[in-house]
Order: C-alpha cells, then sequence, then structure tokens
C-alpha cells in the first residue's frame, strides 16, 4: 500500500489542487454499500490531508440504527468526518456521510436532507445524489464506486458522464462484493478503474489538470488538424463520422481521455490511439454516453398522455396504425417509454376502434440497441416506475425486469446513422431529445428538414428540453413551448436541398464472398420449392394435442373440419364434419398408446350435402423432441373409388336376411356405444377444459405471488445490503472493544492490585490475575457468588459487608490478614455504569504484608529505643548526680566551639562565679582561664590530645582569693557527642 507524506510528489500535486481551485473546491461523491466500509478505510488511509476537496459518502445504511461510519473512519483520516444534516453548507478537507434513513441532493454546495418514498427494496441513494451533483457541479462532479452489491449509483454516472464528470470505479476484483463496480463498468467508460487504496493517487493527479481546463476550448490551427485526425480514425473504426459532431464537446470528451493516460498534447493521443486501437473504441464510446431514463420529464410525458395522443387519435380513422420514429434511443427506455403511453391512451377509447402504434427506435451504438432489443433493465433504471406501471408492464426476471411481450412487439430496434441512412416516413411521432445538442448547426438544420420531410401533417416532434426549430418555425406549429412539443403543419418540404456525407462501411466488417452469396441463393431456391410444393400437392394436415386442440393446420381442411356455431373451440373432435367423427375419435384413442400409423380407408364424408370419401391417416409423432407425443391427422381425397370392396360388400349383404338384421342391430348398438363415448369424452373435454382454466387462474395467483416474491427478495437484498454495513461498523466496534478489553484487562493486571468484580447478587463477573492469589478461582467460576470459593483470608464478614455497601451505597474498608500471614487493605465499593446506575461492586485487595511487617519492625525498634533512652535518661541521672556530688571542679567544653556546657556546683563554689558566667562562653573568655588557655591556639592542644594534665596552676577566685590547682582534660564522647571534660582540684587545701 502506499503511503502519503509530506515530502511525496502527491503532496505537490495537492497544494497544486488547492491553487487551481481556490474557493470553487472539488466535490467528490464516493458510493458503497456491503463491503464498504473496508474500502473507504483503504480510500481515506491513502488520502493526503489539506488536499482541498470535499467528500460525501453515501452508504446504504439500516433505517432503523444509527450510524457508526463517521466515528470509525474518523479512526482512519485527519480530515474532519461529520453526519451531514439539512442545509449543510460543504467545506474542503471534510468528510459528510450520509445518515440512516435519508436521501440527500446537493444544490449550490448545500446539502439537503430528504425523507425516502420508495419502499426499502427500491431506495437508490447514490443515484439521487450523483444525479443532483452531476447537475449542480457539471463537468466538476465527481463520482466514485466502491464496493457494494446491486446496481445502485450506475446511472447517476451516467448522469456524471453526461455533463463530462469524472468516473472511479473500485476494481471489481479487489472487491469484497463486486455488484455495484461491475454494473458501474458495464453502465458506463469509467475514467479510472483500480484498487481503492489506489484511487486516490489517481483522483489526484486528475483533478489537478482538470481545474486548468477551460470550459470551452479553443481550436487552433494545430489542434484542428490533430482533431480531424482522430475523427477519421474513429470513422475508419466504427464507420461513424464524428466531423458534424461539436468541436468543443469533442475536445472535452478529448481532454479527459488525455488526463486519464497522462498525455500532454494532442498531438501525442493521436499517436496513442494509433498505437491503441482499444483506445478509439473507448472514445467512440465515450461520444455516445446516453443518458436516458424512462418517463424523462414527466411533465413531457403527463402532456402527451393527457392531451397531445388523445386529440391525434381522435382524429385518426379506425384501424389506423401510428408510425413513431425514436432516433438516438440509446438502450431504449424513451421507445418504451412512449409505447406504455400510446397503450394507456389507446385503452381508454373504444376497442373496436383497433387503434395500433408501430415505433422504429434507432441509434448508431450496436450494444445499445442489442441491450433495448431484449428489453431487460435492472431494477435501478425501473425505481421510478410506478407500481401500477411496472405490474401492468413489467415482469420481473431474476434481478433484473423485463418489458412485456406486447410492448416490445410495439417496436422495431434497429441501427441507424441519422447523418448517413435513410430516414423513416409517413410518421405521425417523432421523439428526438438532447440529440441535436450534441451536433454542429448546420447538421442541426438538415436533420429539422428530414424530420419536417418525414412527419405527416399534424404529426408530433418532441425535443430535448436545451434543442429548438431554429429556422422551421414555419413548418411548425407550437404546442407547448417550455415542453418543446410541436405539430407539423400542412405547409409541404422539399428535400432536395438536404445533403449528407458519403456512406462510411466499418472496417471490421466482412463483405459476402461469391461462395456465401451462393450458398444463400442456393438455399433460397430450396426453401422457396418446399413452399410451393407443400401448398399445391401435400396433403391437408392437422397437428393436435393429445387432447384433440389443433396446434397447426396445413393445407386446405374445410372439406373435413368446419367451425361450429358459438363460442370458439378449436378441437378436431368437435370441428370433424359428419362421417368422420366417430371413425376418427376411435383411430385417435388407439394412436395414443403407440407410434404406429392407423390408416382408414374410403371414409364417406358429408361436405354441405355432396358426398365425399377420403383416406384418414393418424399418427403419433415420436420425434423430434419438440412434437414428440402430438399426433398428426393426414387426409387424402379418394379419387377413384374402391369398386371390389362395394362388389363383396353387397355379395354379403344378400347372404341372408337373419344375418343382415344382426349387423343393423349390431352396428346400431355400436353407433349407441359410439354415440355415448362421444359425448363422455366431450364432457370429459369440458372438464378439462374448466380444469385448465382453473389452472391458469392458479398459474396466474402463482405469478402474481411470484413478483411479490420478487418484490420480497428485493426487499430483502436491500436489507441485506444494509445487513452488510451494519455488520461490518459492529465488527469494528467488536474488534474496538476487544482492543479495549484486552488493554483494560493488561492494565489491571499491570497494577499488582487484586480486583474483582461482582454483580448485584455477589456473583462473580470479573477478576484480575492477582484474585488467584487470594481465592482459589479460575475462569470457568464466573458467574458463581463469591462465598462459594475457598480463600485464605480471615473475613467472615465479608459478604455481610458487601451488602451493605449495595444498600448504602457507602465504601467500606477493612484490613484483613491470611492464614498464612499476609495483610491486606480491603476496599468493598459500589460498581458504577456510565449512566450512573449500581450494578454491583467492586472489590480491591491491596497487599500490606510489607508495610505491615514494617510497622511492626518500626514498633519494636522505637520500644527497644524508648527501654535505651530510659536506660541513658537513668545513667545521665545517676551520672549528673555524681558529678554534682564530686568534691573536685568538674568543666564541659564543647570540642569544637569551645564553649562551655556545663559546670558542677562545686566549681562555681570554689571560683566564687554563677552557672550563668560559665555557660555558653568558650573558655579563653573566662577571665581566670587566660594563663592556662588564653586563646584559641592553645585550645587546639585540648582538641587534639586526649588527656592533658598540668600539676600546679594558680588560680584567683571571684573575691581575689589565690590557689593553686591541678588541671586535666580528657576528650570523650556523650550521647555521640565528643566533649572536652576538665578536672580542677585544688591542691594547696589543707
Amino acid at each position: 500500500m502506499k503511503k502519503l507524506d509530506k515530502n511525496s510528489t502527491l503532496t505537490t500535486k495537492v497544494e497544486q489542487l488547492t491553487t487551481s481551485y481556490g474557493s470553487d473546491f472539488p466535490i467528490v461523491a464516493i458510493g458503497a454499500s456491503a463491503g464498504g466500509l473496508e474500502a473507504l478505510e483503504h480510500f481515506f488511509k491513502n488520502m493526503p490531508k489539506d488536499n482541498g476537496m470535499a467528500f460525501i459518502v453515501i452508504q446504504h445504511l439500516d433505517p432503523t440504527h444509527d450510524s457508526l461510519l463517521p466515528e470509525l473512519l474518523q479512526r482512519v483520516t485527519t480530515m474532519t468526518c461529520v453526519e451531514a444534516s439539512d442545509g449543510l453548507l460543504i467545506n474542503p478537507d471534510f468528510i459528510y456521510i450520509i445518515p440512516s434513513n435519508r436521501s440527500m441532493s446537493l444544490l449550490n454546495g448545500v446539502l439537503h436532507l430528504f425523507k425516502p418514498t420508495a419502499s426499502r427494496g427500491f431506495r437508490l441513494t447514490i443515484d439521487i445524489f450523483f444525479r443532483s451533483m452531476a447537475e449542480d457541479r457539471k463537468e466538476k462532479s465527481i463520482g466514485i464506486i466502491l464496493s457494494g452489491m446491486g446496481s445502485d449509483g450506475s446511472l447517476g454516472l451516467k448522469d456524471i458522464k453526461e455533463k463530462n464528470g469524472i468516473v472511479m470505479v473500485q476494481d471489481p476484483s479487489t472487491a469484497k462484493y463486486d455488484g455495484m463496480p461491475q454494473s458501474a463498468i458495464n453502465t458506463v467508460v469509467a475514467d479510472v478503474v483500480a484498487p481503492a487504496e489506489e484511487l486516490p493517487s489517481k483522483l489526484i493527479s486528475i483533478i489537478a489538470k482538470i481545474g486548468t481546463i477551460s470550459s470551452e476550448p479553443k481550436i487552433d490551427d494545430f489542434n484542428k488538424t490533430s482533431l480531424d485526425k482522430i475523427i477519421i480514425l474513429l470513422r475508419d473504426q466504427s464507420g461513424n463520422d464524428f466531423s458534424f459532431y461539436k468541436k468543443t464537446t469533442l475536445m472535452r470528451r478529448i481532454e479527459r481521455r488525455k488526463i486519464v493516460h497522462q498525455i500532454q498534447s494532442l498531438s501525442d493521443y493521436v499517436r496513442f490511439c494509433q498505437e491503441n486501437p482499444k483506445e478509439v473504441e473507448i472514445l467512440f464510446q465515450e461520444l455516445l454516453i446516453g443518458v436516458t431514463h424512462f418517463f424523462r420529464d414527466t411533465e413531457v410525458w403527463k402532456m402527451l398522455k393527457e392531451k397531445v395522443l388523445p386529440d391525434l387519435l381522435k382524429k385518426s380513422a379506425d384501424g389506423t396504425v401510428f408510425r413513431a420514429w425514436i432516433p438516438g434511443c440509446s438502450t431504449g427506455e424513451e421507445a418504451y417509454s412512449l409505447a406504455i403511453i400510446f397503450d394507456e391512451v389507446v385503452k381508454t377509447f373504444d376497442k373496436k376502434r383497433n387503434l395500433s402504434l408501430q415505433i422504429f427506435a434507432t441509434d448508431i451504438d450496436p450494444e445499445a440497441i442489442d441491450k433495448a432489443r431484449k428489453g431487460f433493465f435492472s431494477r435501478s433504471c425501473v425505481a421510478e416506475i410506478s407500481s401500477e406501471r411496472l405490474d401492468n408492464y413489467f415482469t420481473a426476471a431474476g434481478e433484473d425486469y423485463r418489458v412485456n411481450l406486447p410492448i416490445r412487439e410495439m417496436i422495431v430496434f434497429a441501427v441507424q446513422n441519422i447523418i448517413k441512412d435513410p430516414p423513416f416516413t409517413r410518421l405521425d411521432i417523432i421523439t428526438c431529445r438532447n440529440l441535436l445538442i450534441y451536433l454542429e448547426p448546420e447538421l442541426q438544420q438538415k436533420i429539422l428538414a428530414l424530420f419536417s420531410y418525414g412527419l405527416n401533417a399534424d404529426g408530433i416532434l418532441m425535443l430535448g428540453s436545451a434543442e429548438s426549430l431554429n429556422n422551421f418555425k414555419v413548418e411548425f406549429e407550437t404546442i407547448e413551448a417550455k415542453l418543446k412539443l410541436y405539430k407539423r403543419t400542412k405547409i409541404p418540404f422539399d428535400l432536395k436541398t438536404i445533403h449528407f456525407p458519403s456512406y462510411f462501411t466499418r472496417t471490421k466488417k466482412e463483405r459476402p464472398t461469391n461462395s456465401m452469396i451462393k450458398q444463400k441463393t442456393t438455399k433460397n431456391i430450396e426453401s422457396h420449392t418446399d413452399e410451393i410444393i407443400l401448398e399445391h400437392f401435400a396433403p391437408a394436415s392437422v397437428l393436435v394435442n393429445d387432447s384433440g386442440d389443433i396446434i397447426y393446420i396445413s393445407g386446405k381442411t374445410a372439406k373435413y373440419l368446419e367451425v361450429i356455431a358459438g363460442k370458439a373451440n378449436w378441437n378436431i373432435h368437435v370441428m370433424a364434419r359428419e362421417g368422420i367423427r366417430q371413425e376418427l375419435l376411435i383411430a385417435f384413442r388407439k394412436s395414443i398408446n403407440n407410434y404406429a400409423p392407423i390408416v382408414l380407408q374410403n371414409i364417406k364424408v358429408d361436405n354441405n350435402g355432396r358426398a365425399l370419401y377420403v383416406d384418414v391417416t393418424v399418427k403419433r409423432i415420436e420425434s423430434p423432441e419438440i412434437l414428440k407425443d402430438m399426433i398428426l391427422v393426414v387426409f387424402n381425397d379418394v379419387k377413384y373409388f374402391n369398386k371390389d370392396h362395394f362388389e363383396d360388400s353387397k355379395k354379403v349383404n344378400h347372404d341372408s336376411n337373419t344375418i343382415l338384421k344382426e349387423l343393423k342391430i349390431e352396428l346400431q348398438k355400436s353407433h349407441e356405444e359410439l354415440q355415448s363415448t362421444t359425448e363422455l369424452m366431450v364432457r370429459s373435454q369440458e372438464e378439462l377444459k374448466s380444469t385448465n382454466e382453473e389452472l391458469q387462474s392458479t398459474n396466474e395467483e402463482l405469478q402474481s405471488a411470484n413478483e411479490e416474491l420478487t418484490t420480497s427478495k428485493e426487499e430483502m437484498q436491500s436489507m441485506n445490503e444494509e445487513l452488510q454495513t451494519v455488520n461490518a461498523e459492529l465488527q469494528r466496534r467488536i474488534s474496538d472493544f476487544v482492543q479495549a478489553n484486552n488493554d483494560m484487562k493488561n492494565l489491571l493486571n499491570s497494577t499488582g492490585i487484586a480486583t474483582l468484580f461482582l454483580d448485584k447478587e455477589l456473583n462473580i463477573r470479573r477478576f484480575t490475575d492477582e484474585v488467584a492469589k487470594i481465592y482459589k478461582i479460575r475462569v470457568a467460576d464466573i458467574g458463581r457468588p463469591i462465598t462459594e470459593l475457598v480463600t485464605d483470608l480471615i473475613y467472615p464478614e465479608m459478604d455481610i459487608h458487601a451488602k451493605q455497601v449495595i444498600k448504602n451505597l457507602m465504601t467500606i474498608e477493612s484490613i484483613i490478614k491470611t492464614n498464612d500471614g499476609r495483610w491486606y487493605d480491603i476496599r468493598i465499593m459500589p460498581y458504577r455504569t456510565i449512566d450512573d446506575r449500581i450494578d454491583g461492586l467492586v472489590i480491591t485487595f491491596f497487599n500490606i504484608t510489607v508495610n505491615k511487617n514494617l510497622e511492626t519492625e518500626l514498633k519494636e525498634a522505637n520500644n527497644a529505643i524508648a527501654t535505651k533512652e530510659k536506660t541513658l535518661q537513668k545513667s545521665e541521672t545517676s551520672k549528673r548526680s555524681f558529678v554534682e556530688s564530686a568534691k573536685e571542679g568538674i568543666l564541659i567544653l564543647d570540642i569544637d566551639s569551645g564553649k562551655i556546657v556545663d559546670v558542677n556546683q562545686y566549681l562555681i563554689q570554689l571560683l566564687g562565679y554563677s552557672k550563668e558566667q560559665f555557660i555558653e562562653k568558650a573558655i579563653w573568655e573566662i577571665g581566670f582561664f587566660k594563663d592556662i588557655i588564653a586563646n584559641k591556639e592553645k585550645f587546639l592542644e585540648l582538641q587534639q590530645q586526649e588527656f592533658i594534665r598540668y600539676e600546679n596552676l594558680p588560680l584567683e577566685t571571684a573575691e581575689g582569693r589565690k590557689i593553686n590547682v591541678e588541671f586535666i582534660s580528657n576528650v570523650f564522647t556523650i550521647n555521640n557527642n565528643k566533649v572536652i571534660q576538665c578536672l580542677i582540684r585544688e591542691i594547696n587545701k589543707e
């Protein structure tokens, strides 16, 4: 899959696209159905952001469910995805998605929503939007068809093509459902057919160049030469001359093909066509785009039905066969529409008038004529036809509908080039709608002259909404100017002034050889000879079925069969003349049981009072298969009566009167039995006929039921497409939920916190892996009450607390110990849903064993410290008591600062200073110690030496008394702090 980034060439093309279009940005409509979600994701994943286009997504959605499509598409694109709303103005770099149970149209860049009027199986939302976009955006309309079932969107693409828009289709081989893509390809010539992920790059490449194309391209001398060459290529390959085709329209079609193939100049395209005959064929199809629908422009057909045709029929004689010509009929929708309208009008007249219509529908496209002749149309083609007309004039044929035979028999479809082929004359109606607009004015004049010549006086001419009579207003009277309906006046027209180009035959068409002509001639001689023999020399014969109903009559059978007065009954036993009826019935019964021929000789037939002798052969047919088990009755006249047979009969009659009487009695009985059998058979025939009528009625009911089932099938197919879309969205949502579930499970397990989810009945709904360390629990236990599980917790009140939480909605927290010495902080909380509804409990188990052990150790340490402090305090007390009771002076110094931190009472009394004069002062600040330690430097000796002794140091007390003392200092530790203890003892004291 090709990824698009800022450094790619596509980004450059996107910038060119935005610059070239400006505020008139392109609008891209995307139609999809079943399987379309995957295709849409591939498409938008590969569409770069800030592309300057707006996207409209039309999908077949379930009308009873809200669509998840905006949310799902938003995950794969940076463009903003929104659901369309009524009156919403379209902006570039947005994706607008049709809401469910709505159809949507476009007008002046604004979206309009409608409630669907069609039944669920006939909603063609894609066609509806494509058509409105084609009308609103003209040549800037862009339609894309992705995966889906059915044919929705195909007719809309024809409208886009008619306006010279862009058509892109997902490659059917890559689509999950290829119905819609394949139908689109069969209906129009798609500009691009590619996988969904490749369509964005191709779309950007095409639109970037289309933005620079003028709606009215200029044709200079150089382009005209190249254009003439293309016309020659078209003429040589298709046999049709496009030299009178409007050059601007022709150039626009060619420009589109150039862009599709990324060809720069027109001369290069000429060379490309020379090297690729398939391209010439595609261009030919592009030029023949026929946008036609049943009853297109309803006001025209309404006027035709209510006023124009009734006026025409009223003035006509009984038995009139009206003639109509529809040049440029395309796939036949307009021809069938005219036939249906005529049939509806004729039914309002007396049947005795015997009015009929013969329509000649022609087009230069053989493929379109073949399709029109078959009369098959997809359900999207007949979607706009009323249900009444659909029931009366169409028959369901699988996925399609077929026009009924009586309507098809009214139309003769033929390939005809209106420019070069002979026209139809003595016409009552000509309908030529939206054909002249593609032709040059000169050719328009000639064709209008042809119409004027071909129409009878008071004949009807129907033109397209964009066409006019130009210089032929004298020859035609206006019926309705707005609807382009005209009536031929009685002013004659001279056709000598009309000249058409010479005839061009297809180069592919095989010319008949001499052998082919000879074979055809021989075949004609044989067929004509057979016809003469059958007509003049073959015996009269009748082909009947096993019931005696006549299937086919050959030759003249009036001498043997006669039509009985009353209700028509085409049965050979009823129609057989007197004398042949009984014998024929007996032979007929015999022939039903075997294939051997049965011959009746010298049968006397009463032919209107004149005796006639005939030989009758009755033969049951064994082959061919199409005639198997039918019965052939052959009549041969006996020209020479068999006298020997007569004499033998006469001789027998003279043998005895007794035998004669017996024979008469026997003959009478046989005649009565035969008469009874005949009557019985006639009654059986009537019963069978009654049964047949009942079966026909049943068949009609079954056919009606079949039509209803077909409609139901179409609705079910539509529902199936909608369900496929909903299913795809739900599958994606389920996938998201599964992913979210996995994420949540991993998140909960990663916390290492045992979590248990219960419902209101305390049944297990979910749990994390850590719970298995507390409860003996498995996945199979989901749904079981928590009270049934074995646990290591010493927590018998758990179920009581749980019920209290559900009742009071207050969290309960407890610290519980397990049997193996672990500790857990257990919190029981209510489970609240998003809509603030209590739907169970959440129980968390925080393992606090380590904290609990640390707490125990801390308590023990605190107890030990307290004991030690008490001991130290006791020791300090003892020590303090010792210091205070000592008979020597004691001075405690801070080892770092030299400040006095303590002094005993003995030294205070010895020296005569108060305690406040000692405390928090440096030792060198005390005057009477100046001889011992005069400055900081000498104090360093006390710091650095653990023991110093001065034996006879002189001191002076506060009263001025002089004494000698012994001074001893040592360094030691008190409460982890080093201090200097100074011992002062008076040595001259007695």
